[in-house]
């Protein structure tokens, strides 16, 4: 089985932060997920960064639509990969 990453949207940092918190206790997921800053095309500042998660899913055991309502609870989305 080929190696899923999931990529999560969240508007700032302290969202993307809790999101990677709490992914361990909602999924159970053992890996830390790494946190990555991207700015929006066109954008200085650093108000208009949106922040990714980005989640290995090795087993492929965690399901999208249960990704997706979980990270929308922080105004966020899961992008299709």
């Amino acid at each position: 089985m080929s190696e899923v990453r999931h990529v999560l949207v969240l508007p700032d940092r302290d969202a993307a932060k809790d999101v990677a918190e709490a992914l361990a206790e909602r999924f159970g997921v053992d890996e830390e997920p790494r946190l990555v800053r991207d700015a929006l095309a066109g954008e200085d500042d650093a108000e208009d960064a949106q922040w990714l998660v980005v989640l290995r899913d090795e087993d492929g055991r965690l399901d999208a639509a249960e990704l997706d309502a979980f990270v929308g609870e922080w105004d966020g989305w899961r992008e299709e990969p």
